[in-house]
């Protein structure tokens, strides 16, 4: 394999990773916002976007941080396989998961999130 290959598979493999921290991490303090104080459960749908969003923006954004172009595409890399991940994860775990409207919304915005994350990354001055 190619070292420009092995270079990429890294920097998107340490992108999901870090996308993946970051939501447990997110979800782990939504959870505790939830449980500990009168905010309605029904910003929950909204807030896992939110969170899947930004932490595919950091995650590919700081993946793509060394490379000089196509950030684009390796951030859309980065957020379509995070959600994978997402979604694959879910499905071992729950009996019932299924896709839906809301399931479209966040793979949609999971592989706009990582573009834009992917520019970002392509462009900060190094």
């Amino acid at each position: 394999m190619g070292e420009n290959i092995k270079n990429n598979i890294n920097y998107i493999g340490k992108g999901i990773i870090i996308s993946l921290v970051l939501t447990f991490i997110m979800l782990l303090i939504l959870s505790a916002i939830l449980t500990y104080t009168q905010i309605s459960e029904s910003i929950e749908t909204s807030a896992i976007i939110v969170i899947n969003a930004i932490s595919i923006l950091i995650g590919s954004s700081i993946s793509t941080i060394k490379e000089k172009n196509k950030g684009i595409i390796k951030g859309m890399l980065v957020g379509t396989l995070y959600i994978g991940s997402i979604y694959l994860i879910s499905s071992l775990v729950t009996l019932n998961f299924s896709l839906n409207a809301s399931s479209i919304i966040i793979i949609a915005t999971s592989a706009l999130a990582g573009a834009i994350g992917g520019i970002i990354g392509v462009n900060v001055k190094k």
